[in-house]
């Protein structure tokens, strides 16, 4: 077992304004999921949205969940799943389902009167499907905001919330969850807060959502000037004048797949205060290496 710390090379920025993503592999090619929020510079339906886009020729899908917010997605059983919120800390999480990435259908996931969600998360487990979600309230359920609630289906459409000890966690901020399953263990990545403020991605584990393991290696990415290197070369010069100038002091809403043999990062960077940029980093080894990786014997 690794002793080391998992090496990430962040290759740099690939776009401005872009921050939740994730990466999918869909028959086979590279996709990313994004929320397009309604600021975005290139989105003139006055709405937010969501779509996909074929990573090797940058071509998007069709737009779908208009006025949805904060999505999450993945691929399971030759389907496309998305996940997303109608209002930032809604009490209802929708699911959305395709066989084509074209056409669509929707229907509420879980619906918590009184609750305020944001970011979801949804992998496949040994026995059932598990979402970690975000929450900013009640007070009663978030303790300090954020933190991370869980729920569990069998079919991606029907989702009952577990109870209130499955949570991670109350006693301080923890948003943006990526949560994946391997070897009995539930690993999630999510968001600390440091003093400053700063941000930086920390990933756990565990095999009941009551207990959790926090990896020694952590955090799992940390804000520096690689995050300011131009991965994409249609950037305008515009844009990278942008980017050179941004103030930087966060690393979040990290999401990740394998797509040959390689584990593919995708991760926001900026102020935390609005001005944000989407990343690319890359891990070189499959999913299972890079999270059994974190947690040394």
């Amino acid at each position: 077992m690794a002793t080391e710390k998992p090496r990430i090379d962040k290759l740099g920025t690939i776009d401005c304004d872009m921050v939740e993503t994730t990466p999918v592999v869909w028959k086979g090619r590279l996709y990313r999921f994004e929320y397009v929020r309604e600021r975005y510079p290139a989105n003139d339906t006055g709405n937010s949205y969501f779509h996909f886009i074929d990573v090797a020729t940058g071509q998007a899908t069709p737009a779908f969940a208009a006025g949805f917010h904060l999505g999450s997605a993945c691929v399971e059983d030759g389907a496309a799943w998305a996940f997303g919120v109608p209002a930032w800390g809604a009490p209802t999480i929708h699911v959305f389902r395709s066989d084509d990435l074209k056409h669509w259908t929707s229907r509420v996931a879980l619906d918590l009167p009184g609750w305020g969600i944001y970011n979801t998360s949804v992998c496949r487990g040994p026995d059932r499907y598990v979402m970690a979600f975000e929450i900013g309230e009640p007070p009663e359920e978030t303790g300090v905001p954020y933190t991370m609630r869980f729920a569990k289906s069998t079919n991606l459409q029907d989702w009952v919330l577990t109870p209130a000890s499955h949570v991670y966690t109350k006693d301080r901020y923890s948003a943006c969850p990526a949560l994946r399953f391997l070897d009995g263990w539930y690993y999630m990545i999510y968001l600390e807060a440091y003093p400053g403020p700063q941000y930086g991605p920390h990933i756990v584990r565990t095999k009941d959502f009551i207990a959790w393991e926090t990896s020694p290696h952590n955090p799992v990415l940390w804000f520096s000037d690689e995050d300011k290197k131009i991965a994409n070369p249609q950037l305008t010069d515009a844009q990278r004048q942008h980017v050179a100038g941004a103030v930087n002091l966060n690393n979040s809403d990290v999401d990740l797949c394998e797509h040959d043999g390689r584990t593919v990062i995708y991760y926001s960077w900026g102020d935390q205060l609005g001005t944000e940029f989407l990343a690319e980093a890359r891990y070189d080894g499959p999913l299972d290496q890079f999270l059994r990786a974190w947690f040394p014997a």
